[in-house]
């Protein structure tokens, strides 16, 4: 009896691993960014592309020719919030517009400029992506563009 209960002691954290949440590979945030690297393309912008994982870590970045270096933070930033919050960007733009805005810029990662956008699979968030380089409406729809690609 007792060598039964040590054996499932032994076993049980195993079995727990069974069972993984989603998450991004480096082949997901490469198809991503392909993704999000042809809509601008398509559309004549050069951007940065950053895509985080859930916790917020970079995995992917890509800086198009003739971006300038500030957007390379900014890239990140929009992401980050985005995965922070589980929201875009754009919620904050939206929210900074209206009476008492303001108060979202004292949010610690939160970002008031369109361009990041959460990524969900099955429900659970697993990543962001984060766009800058030209207007935050043109970010966004690079972003948007991205995470179609997933």
């Amino acid at each position: 009896m007792k060598k039964s209960f040590f054996f499932l002691l032994l076993i049980l954290p195993l079995i727990s691993f069974a069972q993984q949440k989603p998450y991004l590979t480096l082949e997901d945030a490469e198809r991503i960014s392909a993704a999000a690297e042809a809509k601008a393309k398509a559309e004549g912008w050069n951007v940065v592309i950053a895509i985080l994982d859930d916790g917020g870590h970079l995995i992917s970045l890509k800086r198009m020719d003739g971006v300038q270096i500030g957007s390379i933070d900014v890239a990140q930033a929009k992401a980050k919030s985005a995965v922070y919050f589980k929201r875009p960007t754009k919620v904050f733009e939206e929210a900074m517009k209206s009476e008492g805005g303001s108060r979202i810029s004292t949010l610690p990662h939160a970002v008031g400029v369109e361009g990041g956008l959460p990524i969900f699979k099955d429900g659970i968030i697993v990543g962001s992506i984060g766009i800058s380089g030209v207007t935050s409406a043109q970010d966004g729809i690079i972003a948007e563009a991205g995470v179609k690609g997933y």
